[in-house]
C-alpha cells in the first residue's frame, strides 16, 4: 500500500568536524550566523518563544523567524512565513547528533508544509537548495573560519 502524498517536505544533512556544542552554537548565536549564512545579519538568539529576524543579500528584506523549540545542543525548531505552504508557517527542524566519539556532528535539517502545487514545489526545491548551501557554509565556517557566502550572491 502506498501512502498518499499530502504536502512536500525534505531533509538534508551533513557532517561537521567539530563537537556538537560548537556546531549548535554556530546556528543559535546571531553573531556567528551572520558571519556565514544571514549575509544581511541575524538579530536575536535562537531561544524558545523568541522571534528573531534574518536578512539575506540574495533575498533582501528581514524575515521574521519564531523559535518554537530549542534543546541545546541537540535540536532547534523554527517557523517562518510560508509561501504556498499547507500551514500558515513553514516548520524547519535542525537536529545535531554527536558522531565519531563526539569529534564530529551530524546536522540534519528537515522542512515541511509545502503544498502540492507548482508554487509549493518551487519554494520547497528552492529552500532545499538554500539549506544545503547553509550546511556547506556552516561546515566551512566552523571548521575553517571561512565565509562561503561572502560575495557569492551580491
Amino acid at each position: 500500500m502506498t501512502e498518499e502524498l499530502k504536502d512536500l517536505s525534505f531533509t538534508v544533512s551533513g557532517r561537521v568536524g567539530r563537537p556538537v556544542d560548537d556546531v549548535y552554537e554556530a546556528v543559535a548565536d546571531p553573531a556567528q550566523l551572520s558571519r556565514y549564512f544571514t549575509t544581511g545579519g541575524a538579530r536575536g538568539r535562537l531561544e524558545p518563544g523568541t522571534q528573531v529576524s534574518w536578512d539575506f543579500a540574495d533575498f533582501p528584506g528581514r524575515f521574521p523567524v519564531t523559535v518554537v523549540e530549542a534543546d541545546p545542543p541537540r535540536r532547534l525548531v523554527i517557523r517562518w512565513e510560508g509561501v504556498d505552504s499547507s500551514e500558515p508557517d513553514t516548520t524547519t527542524v535542525f537536529e545535531f547528533e554527536p558522531i565519531d566519539d563526539g569529534a564530529r556532528t551530524l546536522v540534519t535539517i528537515t522542512e515541511r508544509s509545502w503544498r502540492l502545487t507548482p508554487g509549493g514545489a518551487e519554494n520547497a526545491f528552492g529552500n532545499c537548495a538554500g539549506w544545503t548551501g547553509m550546511l556547506a557554509a556552516l561546515k566551512a565556517w566552523v571548521e575553517h573560519g571561512i565565509n562561503l557566502r561572502e560575495g557569492f550572491y551580491a
